[in-house]
């Protein structure tokens, strides 16, 4: 390599998905930091879908931008790109680097390889997973391990899962913390939370938000009965409003099947951007009762709307949340009755919520785009 040269590094961005999920976010924030960050640290080329084109010439005006082949929208096909085309295009743009942002990776590159790998679940969660995917991703999950020179990982507690269960080099393991775009979430006037209960279609209704992937791993089930637990024989029962993708666990049908006719409980799909910070910051508490996280992303964008968090002490949870949320457990009965204590406790939930908006200052894409940069330019030595 030339000597005092910052790395170019070629990023895959093909696997971001349109809803921009929770891939989305990572990809999206790390590269909107990198365009302020970089500097002389790293020069970038990004492959990516052609609909998110215009997204990344804007957000990296100092970057190469290129289109995929439009076949890799279809995931098959972007797999089979990644072992034969991404290594050409790693070659004919001179990467020194090439970076994968979601578990998979070419077998033969032809320059050192960082991967990000987001969780451990699949390995501790795996009744979570149907077969096939969780065949998929302990394989990526495996091979990146053993093949890529630096892997990337968001919390402390994947890292340590993935030395514990796969035997993982530690000294090969990054941890880059994911950030929160303060400007996209934060905390909501009242005209943006009045904004979103229209739409909803709440009117003055008080709410409980639940925001993500209807995942098994996420608990929505165990959410709804417990929820319907600890409101259901209020004067006012707050709602609970189930916003995000629409997942595939048959189990929140048969608990929704449940719910008592008097409440109340809303699933609208996604949601509008612009209206999250409106929609988390006005609810009562975001719950998140899930069973495991490589990060939690969900959490830390609720604690930056000042909105007051419920979760469980899983994994990378309290990594991110810290004495900053309140923590509850899986099964339904504890979830009712650890809510219902919030419910009652009006000068708690102020207290969180400001504890979780001060800690959620603490996590910022530039820090992870710096972890990152660090990442590439050990994976080229």
């Amino acid at each position: 390599m030339t000597a005092g040269r910052p790395p170019r590094v070629l990023i895959d961005a093909t696997s971001v998905p349109a809803d921009r999920g929770g891939v989305g976010r990572y990809v999206d924030g790390l590269l909107g930091a990198l365009g302020k960050v970089c500097g002389s640290g790293v020069e970038l080329a990004v492959v990516s879908l052609r609909t998110d084109l215009e997204r990344y010439t804007r957000m990296l005006p100092g970057a190469e931008i290129i289109p995929a082949p439009a076949a890799v929208a279809h995931r098959p096909a972007r797999l089979a790109w990644e072992q034969t085309g991404l290594p050409l295009l790693a070659q004919q743009v001179g990467a020194h680097v090439l970076h994968s942002p979601f578990y998979t990776c070419p077998l033969r590159a032809g320059c050192p390889v960082t991967v990000t790998v987001h969780d451990a679940t699949f390995f501790t969660e795996p009744e979570h997973y149907d077969k096939s995917r969780r065949t998929f991703f302990r394989s990526a999950i495996k091979t990146s391990l053993r093949r890529a020179n630096r892997v990337i990982v968001p919390s402390k507690a994947t890292r340590d899962e993935l030395i514990r269960l796969l035997d993982a080099d530690p000294t090969r393991i990054d941890v880059a913390y994911h950030g929160v775009d303060h400007s996209a979430f934060h905390a909501p006037s009242d005209e943006e939370k009045a904004r979103v209960r229209a739409r909803l279609g709440l009117g003055n209704s008080s709410y409980v938000a639940f925001l993500g992937a209807k995942e098994p791993r996420k608990n929505v089930p165990n959410l709804i009965r417990g929820w319907a637990r600890a409101v259901a024989d209020r004067e006012d029962p707050p709602a609970l409003v189930i916003a995000g993708g629409q997942g595939h666990d048959d189990d929140i049908d048969r608990a929704v099947a449940e719910v008592p006719s008097h409440l109340r409980l809303l699933r609208p799909g996604y949601l509008r951007y612009a209206d999250l910070p409106g929609f988390l910051g006005g609810a009562l508490i975001a719950a998140y009762p899930s069973y495991g996280e490589g990060f939690g992303l969900p959490i830390l964008e609720a604690m930056a709307c000042a909105a007051p968090v419920l979760t469980t002490p899983r994994l990378s949870l309290p990594e991110v949340g810290g004495d900053a949320v309140a923590y509850t457990s899986e099964d339904p009965e504890q979830i009712g009755t650890d809510l219902a204590a919030l419910l009652d406790d009006e000068q708690r939930r102020l207290s969180l919520a400001k504890a979780g908006f001060d800690r959620a200052k603490e996590f910022t894409w530039e820090s992870s785009a710096e972890v990152h940069i660090a990442a590439w330019s050990r994976a080229r030595s």
